[in-house]
């Protein structure tokens, strides 16, 4: 029996039928984080299905890569939005935090 390790549903890479995104796995694999120590950080996820996706990831790495690199960029460019959407309120914000600050 073909067991899928990782799903896309509505953009997104899932690992099985779980909610832990692909993304989260990968982020840990490329700091060098042990598959049990993954395991540990979402228990919904087994041992095997941690291996498996990341046999997924290693298997299909270009066009994993490049879906990471555009939701950087995605998010980089709704940050940079928001900043510019809210500049006058985060004006304001850091105004009174330097108010508020007690003399050192």
């Amino acid at each position: 029996m073909h067991k899928e390790y990782v799903k896309r549903t509505e953009g997104v890479y899932r690992v099985g039928d779980t909610r832990v995104s692909l993304d989260s796995l990968v982020y840990l694999f490329r700091e060098g984080i042990s598959v049990e120590s993954m395991v540990e950080s979402y228990p919904a996820l087994t041992l095997e299905e941690v291996h498996g996706a990341l046999a997924y990831y290693l298997a299909n790495q270009g066009v994993i890569d490049a879906y990471l690199a555009e939701g950087e960029r995605m998010a980089e460019s709704q940050h940079a939005q928001s900043r510019d959407v809210n500049a006058e309120l985060i004006a304001k914000l850091r105004r009174v935090r330097h108010e508020n600050q007690i003399p050192g």
